[in-house]
């Protein structure tokens, strides 16, 4: 569906208006979130030079987001899902605005960026089902992919422009005006919110009396587990979230080992233009028209590049190709996800089943994490260098270099994988989900259909 000039008032877009303004909007906002997050990583550095404070920072923007995503797509779907963009761009605002002054009043300290990152987290709990739920008010339900496609290359692009602007601003002007650009991109990404109305954006009248946020909070869940293609296909994406983030954990200390800073640097662009290419191949071809069996294949080649390429690349051109075709095909794959979601999921479930999946997906980051680290450094790299265990089979392919370990963890990685794609693709379920299950729409024109013919019986 498109907005139409019904729908709008006076002063509003109208037709593919609405899309780009939000959407530039969200992208100017992106970055700006982008270069302060930077700002915070190098002034709570700065403060210890301990990496522990670092990835304390990263968990509180981490875990706000996980826990709470499944609550705020419930509240998202009590809601306008433009009151709703507007409320995660607001509270952005709100706590990038009280930094500020805090700052320039000199009463900054270090444990009130702890603070304000988690709040900005939970910020992004709503925004997530909120503009992932607000796509199919804006295209055509042909266009959803382009539009996904969209939205992931922004947020790809900001992650390479964010820190660069970052930098740039906390080197020249220091904190407090990075500070302001980004109070400024949130103000923007409001203004674009702002200025649109969806079409037929109102929240759906409850069926019964209404139950209590936190009980609403579990039905996304319930949602996704008693849908048989969705149930299949959201368990294969949390496995194989699961092997790319352990896999992706191990690329910074495996490039710092065999290379230095300025190898890693390329790399981590490589994965930003691999992104942003893969949103702009989206937004230009609107992904494969088989789309379940289309993601299964993505999947295979995310796992050959991103983790069996990088396993056996040496240097930082071979990391690079490896990590920027994994992170193209990462952006397909994503994009065609949240369009099956959007197509299959009637819309007024929308916020809470988006809550469930950014739970379903967030929630194996700190647990790939977590396990990643130990295993390198306690199993597979004293293995690695003894030739024991299983280097006994691996050490022909890696030798006992340092580093040698992780390449054998990539390898692994990448083989489950493959073998949990492998599953998906002989799921009917999954490879055949457009067939097997029919879109949310033509399922309520149904219901209209046969209501209809009920009232003209009696």
């Amino acid at each position: 569906m498109t907005a139409t000039p019904t729908d709008s008032g006076p002063g509003r877009f109208t037709g593919l208006g609405p899309l780009m303004l939000v959407w530039s909007g969200q992208a100017v906002s992106l970055v700006g979130s982008a270069a302060v997050r930077f700002a915070f990583v190098v002034d709570v550095w700065s403060t210890g030079q301990r990496a522990s404070a670092v990835t304390a920072l990263s968990l509180c923007a981490l875990l706000p987001q996980a826990l709470l995503s499944p609550i705020a797509g419930a509240i998202v779907d009590r809601m306008r899902k433009r009151n709703a963009l507007q409320l995660a761009d607001a509270g952005g605002l709100l706590v990038v605005g009280c930094l500020a002054l805090l700052h320039y009043l000199g009463q900054l300290h270090s444990w009130q960026i702890y603070v304000a990152t988690a709040l900005l987290g939970a910020c992004s709990a709503f925004q997530f089902p909120a503009l992932s739920s607000a796509v199919p008010l804006l295209v055509r339900k042909d266009q959803l992919g382009r539009a996904n496609g969209l939205l992931s290359g922004a947020k790809s692009a900001a992650g390479i422009g964010g820190p660069a602007l970052g930098g740039i601003l906390l080197t020249l002007f220091g904190i407090g005006p990075t500070l302001l650009v980004d109070l400024a991109s949130y103000a923007v990404a409001l203004v674009g919110v702002r200025l649109v109305r969806l079409t037929g954006d109102r929240p759906a009248p409850p069926s019964g009396p209404r139950r209590r946020i936190t009980a609403e909070s579990a039905e996304g869940l319930r949602y996704l587990f008693r849908t048989p293609g969705l149930r299949d296909l959201i368990v294969n994406f949390c496995v194989v979230n699961l092997v790319m983030v352990f896999g992706f954990a191990l690329i910074q200390p495996m490039v710092l080992l065999r290379a230095d800073s300025t190898a890693l640097a390329a790399v981590n662009t490589a994965i930003g233009v691999g992104g942003v290419t893969g949103g702009l191949l989206m937004a230009a071809w609107g992904g494969p028209r088989d789309r379940g069996r289309g993601m299964m294949l993505g999947v295979i080649g995310m796992c050959l590049s991103a983790l069996v390429g990088m396993a056996f690349a040496d240097g930082v051109a071979g990391w690079s190709v490896a990590v920027l075709i994994g992170a193209l095909l990462m952006t397909v794959v994503n994009s065609q996800m949240h369009a099956i979601v959007q197509t299959k999921v009637p819309q007024e479930w929308q916020g809470r089943v988006f809550g469930a999946v950014m739970f379903l997906g967030y929630i194996s980051v700190p647990l790939a994490t977590v396990l990643s680290g130990p295993l390198a450094d306690h199993v597979f790299e004293p293995q690695a260098a003894h030739g024991t265990g299983l280097f006994t089979v691996l050490g022909p392919l890696f030798g006992d270099r340092p580093g040698s370990g992780m390449a054998g963890m990539f390898l692994l990685a990448g083989l489950a994988g493959i073998g949990v794609s492998l599953w998906g693709l002989a799921s009917r379920n999954i490879r055949e989900i457009d067939l097997v299950m029919p879109d949310a729409d033509d399922t309520r024109d149904v219901r209209e259909d046969e209501g209809v013919r009920d009232e003209v019986r009696a």
